[in-house]
């Protein structure tokens, strides 16, 4: 049996968190929302893939709504909102999200539309934008924190 010691080497070299509340819903959900983004992705610029894994469900719905909740929770927790109330934190953070999750929606389906019908190129095209968009919009929320003064 592994010492507790042992186990948190082994988290902490793989970079995960230990879990409680405050790690399950802004590391680990946010984690999961970056995962289904990037399936979100996939799934709409080559939905034929998509079909092949699952072919009795379309999980579009599943993958935007893990999206959004991933996405709203990690800008919930930023440090540029945690000076606002409870209710303009859920409002910037649900506007955000959506904002991001049904933009990126619009730029993959217009790309998709002006790109070769090919399925390699579109999976690459999918995952080269949301992996983009991710760095891009993380980028973007860290500078915002950086204009917020800790007290």
């Amino acid at each position: 049996m592994s010492s507790p010691k042992a186990t948190k080497s082994v988290v902490s070299k793989l970079g995960l968190k230990p879990l409680n509340t405050q790690t399950l819903l802004y590391y680990y959900v946010p984690f999961q929302g970056v995962l289904s983004y990037t399936a979100l992705s996939i799934n709409v610029m080559n939905p034929s893939l998509v079909l092949r894994v699952f072919p009795r469900k379309d999980i579009t719905n599943i993958l935007l709504m893990n999206t959004l909740l991933g996405s709203g929770l990690y800008l919930y927790d930023r440090s540029h909102l945690r000076t606002l109330s409870q209710k303009e934190r859920i409002l910037y953070s649900a506007f955000g999200a959506v904002t991001f999750s049904l933009g990126s929606v619009l730029i993959w389906a217009i790309l998709r539309s002006v790109i070769p019908k090919n399925i390699p190129l579109c999976t690459i095209c999918g995952l080269g934008t949301s992996l983009a968009m991710i760095k891009i919009g993380s980028g973007y929320a860290k500078h915002l924190d950086t204009l917020v003064k800790e007290t």
